[in-house]
């Protein structure tokens, strides 16, 4: 019989049963890609991260990310919500309040940041993303409001659907409101249509109207492609949507050399709130680098068993 452990993290959060859960297994040598892609399912959460040795020698560890039904080269809030359980189990040495360490994952070698609590805890973690990119937008919005459950008039009138990428590339899709937002009523067919349409396997719908006036943007998103009908917090598309806002101008930045931080809000229809860091960093009117970050609760600790 083989064991494996596993820790349950809640991502995005600083209370348990919020933000967005993801399962690790921070000794995953063994498994091969079945089995990964089998215990996923099982787990049966957005997306279960598996720590292996890099194969890259400027890396600490290599990260695979795999949904219920596929392999991701990129992923959000299982990133954060890895390190901050490796750190958790003293698998890398902490200095000071921020400590860098480097993950291999299926876009390259990435940097992620480990922030350490006043008791000296790392309880927080902050990802560098991939190279922020945009794509084609999407022009039909009546079949993107039918997508949506929603009328046309749902649909913010000045800003695109557009495709935009810092590592897993997503449809963002900008509302008139927070009641629009709410109201989504996803028809799966159609939606899943415009997705392969745009070349992505979802979307991330979001509103300015904001349930708190502090934070700038309300998201929700949705990937059923992958099997993730609805995600409570994504950080990757967190990332490009920060990216979005402020390529179209919805932001401000200084032009020379500047970091826009956006607080983004999420899972709220869920029954899960989360709350998404975002930072933006812009030289000479171009995005140079992408940064997301949030909090971390370790809620469960297992073993899985196979034969």
């Amino acid at each position: 019989m083989r064991r494996y452990r596993f820790i349950q993290a809640d991502v995005f959060t600083d209370v348990a049963f919020g933000g967005n859960p993801v399962a690790v297994f921070p000794d995953a040598e063994g498994l091969s890609d079945s089995e990964m892609q089998q215990i996923a399912r099982e787990m049966n959460l957005s997306e279960t991260a598996f720590v292996l040795p890099p194969t890259d020698p400027r890396a600490n560890v290599r990260v695979r990310f795999f949904t219920p039904s596929a392999e991701l080269p990129f992923a959000g809030h299982p990133t954060i919500g890895t390190h901050v359980v490796l750190a958790h189990l003293g698998r890398y040495t902490i200095s000071g309040p921020v400590t860098r360490i480097w993950q291999q994952v299926g876009v390259g070698t990435l940097p992620v940041d480990l922030i350490t609590d006043g008791s000296g805890r790392t309880t927080r973690a902050v990802m560098t993303q991939g190279e922020a990119r945009h794509g084609g937008i999407y022009e039909d919005r009546a079949k993107l409001a039918q997508a949506l459950g929603l009328s046309k008039a749902d649909l913010h009138p000045d800003l695109p659907a557009q495709v935009f990428s810092t590592g897993l590339p997503g449809l963002i899709i900008p509302l008139q409101s927070l009641d629009a937002i709410q109201r989504v009523r996803l028809n799966v067919g159609v939606f899943n249509e415009v997705c392969r349409t745009m070349g992505v396997t979802g979307a991330e719908v979001f509103t300015l109207e904001t349930l708190d006036r502090a934070h700038h943007a309300h998201v929700r998103n949705f990937d059923p492609l992958i099997g993730v009908f609805e995600d409570p917090a994504t950080g990757s598309m967190a990332g490009a949507l920060g990216a979005y806002l402020l390529a179209h101008g919805v932001v401000e930045y200084g032009y020379e050399s500047s970091t826009t931080y956006l607080v983004i809000e999420q899972g709220f229809e869920m029954g899960r709130p989360s709350l998404i860091e975002v930072e933006v960093d812009v030289v000479q009117g171009v995005i140079t680098e992408v940064r997301v970050g949030g909090q971390v609760v370790i809620v469960i600790e297992g073993e899985l068993m196979l034969e």
